[in-house]
């Protein structure tokens, strides 16, 4: 059975699952992934691990026959021999030896034996393909359990800190404090416009999900003390986000499909902005007509009940945490995660050697240390307001229960997502890819799509449709710099928001939105503004190429 095919067999099963059969999220998406990873052929399965763990070849000499890599998840170290795959069947012919130099991911190597390279090739390390047969060799139940644990060991720490602190937030009246200064500065009116743009800024150095789970708490807040728009609230922080996290780097998505198309850092960074915001804006303008025709409720949702809500939505201003630290506790992981992002991208560009105070601030800025530090400070603040033990212990207590629920469903469709990768899809898309240059935007564009609605992660479609494309623009005559390119696969990652994405279940399950609701709303809108942002694209390669 071809990719296709498997991938349409895997997505009607979860969809009905879902929305027919009104089966729980969990049952449907490892029902799914169960029937995708019994339909992959071993063979497939082999290709795609090969090339996900593959070094990318930026260039040959053949006169002395140097090859400069491109590293692929680790460095393979100095001396190492890589196996060199060739073919749709991905035979060995020929080896590279790993020579010392280079910077950062880049690396030369010699082909050894007199062997020709082609860019085409696939470059891995032996151990590497020797676990890729060994991974494809494995029976469909271990696939789909190694897709559950790698996704829960991703997500698990951030998604259970996450709730803690935002339970923190709720209980101090942090959270009512943030919003009450908002309302003040901005009015009633402007605060979804305060929501687009503060997403926008906050997933620049972090993931969008962090930032998602940081401002959720002030949107229900806001809901509660407004008594409506819960709908304009909570897509206002999913459409500034949403675009940051595929379009601006130092976020892996863009800073890859930077990367890979030669584009510069500073170039895809401003890029990004012009083309995110303005999209932004017009997911702002669909979250607007969405609140007017679908009024979503206020519902308990991860930890918090309703009645919890109400209380302190109703607080006493007076009696509310001052503002500079009610802040804290959203600003502290932004500011952990975005130093390490940044002391590392220097180290990358200008080598220097590692102190204390560099390991202390890259141990720091991992995200899962950096929701511990803030729950901690979370809980500390609890403790500065006078709260007992025992409260403080029934804040922990419901946010892990509310979190427990999530982190299982995010991690069946983290599994979900990784059999359908298994399938290799990507080759599948290679092989039908026109050569014509002229629509190479809209065909990275349509790429992505179709890759990031088979497995679900916008990032992995970026890195995926880069790779595909980048071979294409090295050729030359693209006509328009590869900014735009590398623009085009970041708007492509958006649509579609479906039950494989861990996304969807984290914007379900902290709003208290069904599925049906989140996908007729962030689901939707996520369409919205990629179709816009191509459309800028597309409009700035043709009146500023850049060349």
């Amino acid at each position: 059975m071809s990719a296709p095919l498997i991938l349409l067999v895997g997505m009607s099963v979860v969809v009905c699952g879902v929305l027919v059969l009104r089966l729980h999220a969990l049952l449907s998406l490892i029902a799914g992934g169960l029937v995708v990873a019994l339909l992959t052929p071993t063979f497939y399965t082999y290709r795609s691990l090969a090339r996900s763990n593959a070094n990318g070849i930026d260039s040959i000499d053949s006169p002395t026959g140097i090859v400069t890599l491109r590293a692929a998840k680790e460095r393979p170290a100095v001396g190492s021999t890589l196996l060199v795959l060739r073919g749709r069947e991905l035979h060995p012919v020929g080896k590279l030896q790993v020579l010392p130099g280079g910077a950062g991911e880049s690396m030369p190597a010699k082909a050894l034996d007199g062997f020709v390279p082609d860019r085409r090739d696939v470059v891995i390390e032996t151990s590497k393909d020797v676990l890729a047969h060994k991974t494809s060799e494995q029976t469909a139940g271990e696939r789909l359990g190694l897709g559950f644990g790698k996704t829960a060991g991703e997500v698990g720490i951030l998604i259970a800190m996450a709730a803690i602190i935002g339970q923190c937030l709720l209980e101090s009246g942090a959270a009512e404090r943030v919003i009450v200064t908002v309302r003040r500065a901005l009015g009633d009116d402007r605060t979804p416009l305060a929501f687009v743009l503060g997403g926008f800024v906050l997933t620049i150095p972090c993931f969008f999900e962090t930032v998602f789970y940081l401002m959720i708490p002030l949107g229900k807040i806001m809901r509660a003390r407004t008594g409506k728009d819960y709908t304009l609230y909570v897509m206002s922080i999913i459409a500034g986000g949403t675009m940051a996290h595929s379009l601006v780097p130092p976020t892996p998505g863009p800073l890859f499909a930077a990367g890979e198309l030669h584009v510069n850092l500073a170039a895809m960074m401003l890029g990004g902005v012009c083309v995110g915001l303005p999209a932004a804006m017009v997911g702002l303008a669909y979250a607007r007509w969405a609140n007017r025709r679908w009024d979503i409720p206020l519902r308990e949702s991860a930890g918090l009940s309703l009645t919890e809500l109400s209380t302190a939505a109703n607080r006493d201003v007076a009696s509310l945490p001052p503002l500079w630290i009610s802040i804290i506790p959203i600003l502290l992981p932004i500011t952990l995660i975005g130093s390490a992002t940044v002391m590392k991208s220097i180290r990358d560009a200008q080598p220097f050697k590692a102190g204390a105070i560099y390991e202390i601030i890259q141990t720091a800025g991992n995200k899962n240390v950096a929701l511990i530090l803030t729950a901690a400070f979370g809980l500390a603040m609890l403790a500065w307001r006078r709260e007992t033990r025992a409260k403080i212990g029934q804040a922990v207590q419901q946010a892990i229960s509310g979190s427990a629920t999530m982190i299982l469903i995010i991690a069946a469709g983290g599994a979900f997502g990784a059999v359908l990768q298994q399938t290799d899809i990507a080759t599948s898309l290679r092989d039908i890819l026109p050569a014509a240059r002229l629509s190479l935007l809209p065909i990275a564009f349509a790429i992505t799509v179709l890759i990031r609605t088979a497995q679900g992660s916008a990032t992995v479609a970026m890195i995926t449709t880069a790779g595909i494309v980048s071979p294409i623009a090295a050729a030359g005559g693209l006509g328009f710099h590869p900014l735009y390119l590398a623009l085009a696969i970041g708007c492509g990652s958006k649509p579609i928001m479906w039950m494989n994405d861990s996304g969807f279940w984290i914007i379900s399950r902290m709003s208290g939105m069904t599925e049906t609701e989140t996908l007729k709303t962030a689901t939707v809108m996520m369409g919205i503004m990629a179709a816009v942002g191509l459309g800028v694209v597309v409009l700035g390669a043709w009146l500023m190429p850049m060349i």
